[in-house]
């Protein structure tokens, strides 16, 4: 099936920032005082809004402190960290490709805030891949569907012709909560077992299979 409208999810979807973001996190909490965390749990949470992501890493944290949390998480991620981050493979010419369907749609739906998102976007160059793109910090952050809603209004598409792709349970839950298809990758943060509990159209498990799945 031929989508009008592809959402992709960004981190460990279309970049391969995971590891700059459990890095700076790690930092943050330990700056913060709040003590170690592992890859694992941070890995866990990505995908959230930061403020849902902090709850959920921090149980009980006090407000002060998880504030402290977000502001050393964002100094790292923006200034200190030297991580790389990237595209993966194959990313680009895919993107490229499917830019050329004059029928079909791209957009961005992403735990990021707005403004590290049009970071990223300035700094890469890819903001005028998609039509359009929603942020956590926007609108409710992912499971809840408002983003994926939103990018349906937005663009003028029924849910039953946009598909929601990413690497987490969170993409693939809010898309399932409105009716709409979901495909998700391994290559990411959840588990091919994790994924397959929102019931997936198609799980991919590297770039090349997830475009050929995308372009039909």
């Amino acid at each position: 099936m031929q989508y009008e409208l592809i959402i992709f999810d960004w981190d460990g979807t279309l970049m391969d920032s995971v590891p700059r973001i459990v890095s700076c996190m790690q930092a943050a909490a330990l700056e913060a005082e709040w003590g170690a965390l592992t890859s694992a749990e941070v890995e866990d949470i990505i995908g959230l809004g930061l403020p849902e992501a902090i709850d959920k890493l921090c149980p009980g944290i006090l407000p002060a402190q998880a504030e402290r949390l977000r502001e050393r998480y964002a100094h790292h991620f923006v200034a200190a960290n030297t991580t790389p981050m990237a595209f993966f493979s194959g990313v680009e010419a895919h993107i490229a490709r499917l830019r050329g369907r004059q029928a079909q749609r791209l957009a961005v739906a992403t735990g990021k805030s707005r403004r590290g998102l049009a970071r990223i976007f300035a700094e890469t160059g890819s903001g005028d891949w998609f039509h359009a793109s929603r942020t956590a910090d926007e609108t409710r952050s992912k499971p809840h569907p408002q983003m994926l809603s939103e990018l349906l209004a937005e663009l003028s598409v029924p849910v039953e012709r946009a598909v929601m792709v990413g690497d987490t349970e969170y993409d693939l839950e809010m898309a399932r909560a409105i009716g709409m298809d979901r495909v998700g990758v391994t290559y990411g943060v959840h588990t091919p077992a994790r994924l397959a509990l929102s019931h997936p159209k198609w799980i991919a498990h590297n770039v090349d299979e997830l475009f050929d799945w995308l372009h039909g």
